[in-house]
């Protein structure tokens, strides 16, 4: 069978169109989204610790607070209006103010870190049923309070800001779970025992064992 040149450049002609109708098929979009091999977990919602004056506490104090738990920590803070601290919070001797009644009227579901100006007391012993402190927590909790009371005297107020922030980061990582540290006199979970001193030594900074507890 002789094939003509006519026939050919038909046959030809089929072929491309053919062609450019199979690639142009395949180049569709699946009709379906396809599944991805690696889905990206969703973000978990940002922790909030909420910020709550006691009384009379200078918006500076408040502030620096704010920056310094959420530098920290990563977590959003709020400040929320000033409340008073009732009679019925007072400790026996009724000249300051029992950490762990503060505790107790404040607890809740939110994360709160309470400040006060005014001096707080714990019972520690029998013979120390009035304790001065300079912070308390519920561990592990939502409810921590700090008070700038002995951390002020005799030194500026650019020192006590800095011990502020030590006592309060102390007390959100025992809400945390964080136990006292014993391996590292820097590491700002050392208890304080009672004395200024050890809040000086520290460091804004938590040694790798207690980093670990945290992760």
């Amino acid at each position: 069978m002789r094939v003509t040149r006519k026939q050919l450049l038909f046959a030809l002609f089929l072929l491309v169109v053919a062609t450019v109708l199979t690639v142009s098929i395949l180049a569709k979009p699946h009709p379906y989204p396809q599944p991805q091999s690696h889905p990206q977990p969703q973000p978990h919602p940002q922790k909030v610790i909420y910020i709550q004056p006691l009384g009379n506490v200078p918006p500076e104090y408040l502030t620096f607070l704010q920056q310094s738990v959420h530098s920290f920590y990563g977590y959003q803070c709020v400040v929320k209006p000033a409340v008073p601290l009732t009679p019925n919070l007072l400790a026996a001797s009724q000249t300051r103010y029992e950490a762990s009644k503060i505790l107790l009227k404040y607890n809740s579901r939110q994360n709160l870190l309470l400040v006060t100006t005014q001096d707080i007391a714990h019972r520690k012993s029998a013979t120390q049923p009035e304790y001065g402190i300079f912070g308390l927590d519920y561990r592990p909790g939502t409810t921590c309070v700090v008070s700038t009371f002995r951390l002020q005297r005799h030194v500026s107020r650019a020192k006590m800001l800095e011990r502020l922030e030590k006592v309060a980061l102390h007390e959100i990582g025992h809400n945390l779970g964080l136990p006292h540290c014993t391996l590292n006199k820097h590491c700002m979970m050392q208890a304080a025992q009672g004395t200024i001193k050890q809040v000086d030594l520290e460091k804004v900074w938590f040694c790798e064992a207690c980093r670990a507890k945290l992760r």
